[in-house]
């Protein structure tokens, strides 16, 4: 079970129905690329294999669940340290969610903050309002800089 684009609801559930012999309970990596639709992996692969190696609007992981009503999503994230995406991704993520009528949490269940250091290079994710390298220790920038290739 690879890739899906999700470019309808029809071909999520059929690719979450497959899924659900291996357990919905794990995470799936996912992105949104450039045209809008929701493309979704197993958790084993990476974000950009999950785009094709393209650019996307977001990235992350998401768990879906079963109710007596159909799929709905979980939980989400934007943790992808292939893209290192911005919370701010949140409305791209939202809206290919609501183009397919997944329900959804209404925003990132866990929102991560990356940066990247402009001393090393490291990437690095914020945890507690540090904004200081790992690595280097040095400061990090107070906002996102992570560009497209």
């Amino acid at each position: 079970m690879g890739t899906v684009i999700a470019d309808t609801r029809s071909a999520l559930d059929t690719w979450l129905d497959d899924r659900r012999g291996t357990g919905l309970d794990e995470p799936a990596t996912f992105v949104v690329d450039l045209h809008g639709a929701l493309r979704v992996a197993p958790r084993q692969s990476e974000h950009v294999a999950c785009a094709a190696g393209q650019d996307v609007l977001a990235a992350g992981e998401i768990t879906f669940a079963a109710s007596d009503s159909g799929y709905f999503v979980q939980a989400v994230s934007n943790h992808s340290t292939g893209y290192c995406p911005d919370p701010d991704c949140w409305p791209a993520v939202a809206a290919a969610l609501d183009r397919l009528s997944m329900p959804h949490p209404g925003g990132f269940t866990a929102a991560l903050i990356f940066r990247r250091c402009t001393a090393c290079g490291e990437r690095n994710i914020v945890r507690d309002d540090d904004f200081a390298c790992a690595l280097c220790d040095a400061a990090l920038l107070p906002h996102w800089n992570f560009y497209p290739a």
